[in-house]
C-alpha cells in the first residue's frame, strides 16, 4: 500500500478523535497529503426553513476543521478542509476520495448518532461497504504504531488482497506480521488445506521481503466466534493493527459487508484495516 493521500471524515463528535489523530500521525510517518472532511447532515427542507441554525452549524465545524488543520500543521503537514451539507454523508466521503485520489479513508468506528449496543456507525457501515479505496476504521482510544500487524484470512480472493497490503504495510514500517486463519466445525479437509495454503502463502511471501512472520490455524470455532478468536489473536500479539479484507468467502456482493469483518471492527480495540 503506498500512503500518499489520505482523506480524514470527522463528524466533529469524540467518535472520531482516535481517527483525527492517527491520520495526521500517519500522514507524518508516510509524509502523505491529508484531507479533512466533515458532512453536516441536513435536508433541502431544513435548509429552508432554518439558514440561520445551519450557518452556525457550518461556522462551529469550520472551527472544529481549522484546529485539526493547526495540529496537522504542527507536524509539518499540508492540509485542506473540506465542508459538504447534505444527505447521505458516505456519499460525499467516498466521492472526494475518489476526487482527491485518496488511498485511504480515515474515520471513526461510530459516529455522532453511534449507540453503545450498535457495533459501527451507519455511515462508517456504508463508507466501507461502497467505498472503492481502503478504510481504516479507528476506536477513539486506539493507537498505530505499526509494530504488530495482524492479517485476517480466509483464503478468499477479499483476504488475499489484504494479506498482500498487510505484508507491504510491514515492509514500509518495519512491523512484524502475525497471520490467522480460522475454519468452522464443519470445514471439509480441502476448506482447512485452503486455509493452510492461504497461511503458507503469506508466510513465503513475508520471507521474502524479510519480514518477521508467525501464523496459526484456528479449527472448529462456529461462524459466531470467529471474531473472538481473530480478537484474541490480536490481543495476544499486541496488535495495533489488523487488516483484512471487506468480504470472506460467503460475502454476497450486494451485502455492505461481511459479518465477520464488522464483528471484528465493532469489538476490536485496536483500529482496523478493511482492504477493498
Amino acid at each position: 500500500m503506498k500512503i500518499e493521500k489520505i482523506l480524514l471524515s470527522t463528524d466533529c463528535s469524540e467518535f472520531s478523535s482516535g481517527a483525527e489523530r492517527e491520520a495526521i500521525n500517519i500522514a507524518r510517518r508516510f509524509n502523505a497529503g491529508l484531507y479533512i472532511l466533515s458532512v453536516i447532515e441536513t435536508n433541502p427542507e431544513f435548509t429552508a426553513i432554518a439558514p440561520q441554525v445551519l450557518e452556525k452549524v457550518e461556522e462551529k465545524t469550520r472551527r472544529y476543521l481549522e484546529d485539526i488543520r493547526l495540529k496537522a500543521e504542527k507536524e509539518g503537514l499540508k492540509a485542506e478542509i473540506i465542508i459538504h451539507e447534505g444527505e447521505e454523508p458516505h456519499k460525499f466521503i467516498i466521492d472526494e476520495a475518489s476526487k482527491r485520489s485518496c488511498n485511504v479513508i480515515a474515520m471513526g468506528r461510530r459516529g455522532r448518532k453511534g449507540l453503545t449496543r450498535l457495533m459501527m456507525g451507519s455511515q462508517t457501515a456504508r463508507t466501507i461497504g461502497h467505498s472503492p479505496v481502503s478504510v481504516l476504521v479507528v476506536p477513539r482510544a486506539a493507537s498505530i504504531d505499526f509494530k504488530n500487524i495482524v492479517i485476517a484470512t480466509d483464503a478468499s480472493r477479499f483476504s488475499e488482497r489484504a494479506a498482500e497490503e498487510a505484508v507491504q504495510l510491514a515492509k514500509q514500517t518495519g512491523a512484524a506480521l502475525y497471520a490467522i486463519a480460522v475454519t468452522r466445525p464443519d470445514a471439509t479437509p480441502e476448506r482447512i488445506k485452503e486455509s493452510e495454503d492461504a497461511l503458507q502463502r503469506i508466510k513465503t511471501l513475508s520471507q521474502k521481503e524479510a519480514i518477521r512472520v508467525e501464523t496459526e490455524l484456528v479449527k472448529n470455532r462456529p461462524h459466531e466466534k470467529i471474531c473472538e478468536a481473530i480478537i484474541e489473536f490480536a490481543k495476544r500479539n499486541t496488535a495495533d493493527l489488523i487488516v483484512m479484507g471487506s468480504h470472506g468467502r460467503t460475502g454476497i456482493s450486494k451485502l455492505l459487508m461481511g459479518s465477520v469483518a464488522e464483528r471484528v471492527i465493532g469489538h476490536a480495540p485496536c483500529a482496523v484495516l478493511v482492504v477493498k
